[in-house]
């Protein structure tokens, strides 16, 4: 199917499932500050954007497989099913797979819902997924109880046609945006950082001021104080000046201007709008560079969080949406989509392999299996599982130690772990 073709003219006797979403898309959600909220404007709050864009480069970056089941829990990658291509090299003719699940995962976390176009084949199998625009598309709900969406007023389509990713939903047919729930928080975040760039544009802030004591005589001529300023700016001022000393007469003395109470609280409110958004979309603080808090010993376990709470959600949304969207109905009991998150749960290079060792000693791990966890080739007879000698039945008794086969065995199940730790 020509993908121009959904874009023509037409009328569904379709209900409208709504959702508020047009309020949302036309930027109409005002607050108390009075501020314009829309996802583009939203974007221009740094702890906003570093959030979205966060968790969009980490579902674009994880590796995604189409895997084929095989008997006894086994699985194999299902390079020859026409879907493989489609998700691991050139989804269509213009996007890499990196940058389609980048804008997938970027529509759905500003506005909570993400709308791809499948161009299928004539066997219906997916040829090409194309991204669609979120104010072009329009979610309709039919009267078998299916969703239907219309692209820019044409034809509706039927859901076999629209890869449809969407977050939470108080209607079930069209995602809450996060920027539209949050409006008075991200508006709390525009009003503070435009309140501050007009200051800076339109006020006057001053280092200090010379005072001269009450008695003195009054200095009238204007070009005699700018000339006083102007030596004091030229000689005390500036990066090269500092620490210099400086010497006063006629009783002045030099009162530097600190920071008043309400710049103060600007900068504590644009920290608590920043943790926030950062609340919003579950990410720990030092995930998104504010390392105030942060320390060594639990960096590690704020990546664990933030992958298990803040990614893994999203990534079962997509994982899933695939397999409805993608999948014929025929080919969901024996194929299926998985992305891998093993990558970011590995740890540090000590604790992997520590556990790998473990892994490998007491027999759930083989060598191929540890070489493929760290991206490497498998060796040949690495698909060998050790068993403990000592892992018997209580009524057989420890193994004869005397025995050279079993004496053989111990020694080869060392040099083996050795071998591991050393990699």
């Amino acid at each position: 199917m020509f993908f121009s073709s959904v874009l023509s003219s037409g009328q569904g006797n379709l209900v409208d499932a709504t959702s508020g979403f047009w309020r949302g898309l036309i930027g109409s959600g005002r607050n108390s500050t009075g501020v314009r909220v829309t996802p583009e404007t939203a974007l221009g709050v740094p702890m906003l954007q570093n959030c979205v864009t966060l968790l969009a480069e980490s579902v674009a970056q994880l590796p995604l497989e189409l895997y084929r089941r095989q008997d006894q829990g086994q699985r194999e990658a299902a390079v020859n099913h026409p879907l493989y291509d489609v998700l691991r090299y050139q989804p269509n003719g213009f996007q890499t797979p990196f940058e389609l699940r980048e804008c997938e995962q970027l529509a759905a976390g500003l506005r909570g819902n993400s709308y791809s176009f499948i161009d299928r084949r004539g066997d219906g199998n997916v040829a090409a997924i194309w991204p669609l625009q979120n104010d072009k598309v329009q979610v309709l709900k039919g009267a078998d109880m299916l969703p239907y969406y219309r692209v820019n007023g044409g034809e509706p389509l039927p859901m076999r046609m629209v890869h449809h990713v969407r977050w939470a939903s108080t209607n079930h047919y069209v995602g809450m945006s996060p920027i539209e729930l949050h409006a008075e928080s991200v508006g709390m975040a525009q009003a503070i950082r435009q309140y501050t760039g007009k200051s800076f544009a339109n006020g006057v802030a001053v280092s200090g001021v010379i005072e001269r004591p009450r008695e003195a005589p009054a200095i009238k001529d204007q070009g005699t104080i700018d000339r006083i300023l102007d030596q004091w700016g030229a000689k005390f001022g500036g990066m090269d000046n500092a620490k210099k000393v400086a010497f006063l007469q006629e009783g002045m003395a030099f009162k530097p201007v600190s920071m008043n109470h309400v710049d103060a609280e600007i900068v504590n409110l644009l920290k608590l709008t920043g943790n926030d958004i950062a609340r919003i979309y579950k990410i720990p603080l030092p995930m998104l560079n504010d390392l105030e808090k942060a320390n060594y010993n639990t960096i590690e376990q704020l990546l664990i969080q933030f992958v298990v709470f803040g990614l893994l959600p999203w990534v079962k949304r997509h994982e899933q949406s695939m397999m409805r969207d993608f999948l014929l109905p025929q080919d969901r009991r024996e194929y299926f989509i998985e992305f891998n998150l093993s990558g970011l749960l590995r740890g540090d290079q000590k604790s992997r392999y520590e556990a790998y060792a473990i892994g490998r000693q007491w027999g759930w791990l083989s060598v191929n299996d540890i070489r493929r966890l760290e991206n490497m080739p498998p060796v040949p007879g690495g698909n060998v599982y050790l068993q403990p000698l000592n892992m018997v039945d209580a009524g057989k008794g420890m193994p004869d130690l005397n025995n050279p086969n079993v004496r053989a065995q111990l020694e080869l199940q060392q040099r083996e772990i050795e071998r591991i730790l050393a990699q």
